[in-house]
């Protein structure tokens, strides 16, 4: 493969042209264009037919696991790259079962990220540390974890497994620090999450968080 033709599929425009920067600096890349939702990301590999596609989880139409899925029967020669904030367990292993063939955190090292694009698009896989050990866990010795997604009326919010985690420290009042240490993840992950759970409940404060959380028994 002389040149990895590399399509970007991300709602947010500043992950993309960051991400396009980055590798309109390497030999042997180009990004021949960028989705901003997951129906627009299978048009555009439909008309373009790229190498890879790198695409992140939550986007709006269809997200990131479904377009994936979508490929592994419609472009199973496209090989896909899932490039998120996200280390949840249910997120891993549905886009894994979904069909990815790599899976990085966005707070990867620009050394890390082009080697999983290479990896990927020279057909192999390529998952993070942390990611490898969420995999051992589920699919070795015959574990398989089905991860499906949990009944709307029970989970309104789509929170995952470990947005609950978080949610229930953060309402026992404890710092990302202290999140961080106690569920032996980076300060900035807890930071991450405790974000997307704001923008998830809609809540601006802890009270509003609190209040809310009571109010759908999420924890």
């Amino acid at each position: 493969m002389d040149i990895i033709n590399v399509v970007l599929a991300d709602d947010h425009v500043l992950v993309r042209d960051g991400i396009k920067a980055l590798l309109e600096d390497q030999t042997g890349i180009a990004v021949i264009d960028e989705a901003s939702n997951g129906k627009e990301a299978l048009q555009v590999i439909k008309n373009n037919k790229p190498h890879v596609l790198i695409v992140d989880i939550r986007m709006p139409e269809m997200n990131g696991i479904e377009v994936v899925r979508e490929l592994s029967k419609s472009h199973p020669d496209v090989k896909t790259l899932v490039l998120s904030m996200h280390d949840s367990e249910e997120y891993v292993v549905q886009a894994i079962q979904a069909g990815a063939d790599g899976y990085l955190l966005k707070g990867a090292s620009k050394e890390e990220f082009l080697k999983a694009l290479h990896k990927v698009a020279s057909g192999g896989k390529y998952f993070t540390g942390d990611i490898s050990a969420i995999i051992m866990n589920n699919f070795v010795n015959g574990k398989a974890t089905t991860a499906v997604a949990e009944k709307p009326d029970r989970n309104p919010f789509g929170l995952t497994k470990r947005e609950k985690q978080i949610l229930s420290l953060i309402l026992q009042f404890k710092n990302n620090k202290d999140i961080a240490d106690e569920l032996q993840i980076s300060k900035r992950t807890a930071e991450v999450h405790r974000f997307n759970l704001m923008k998830k409940l809609e809540v601006k404060n802890l009270m509003e968080l609190s209040n809310k959380a009571r109010e759908y028994q999420l924890v």
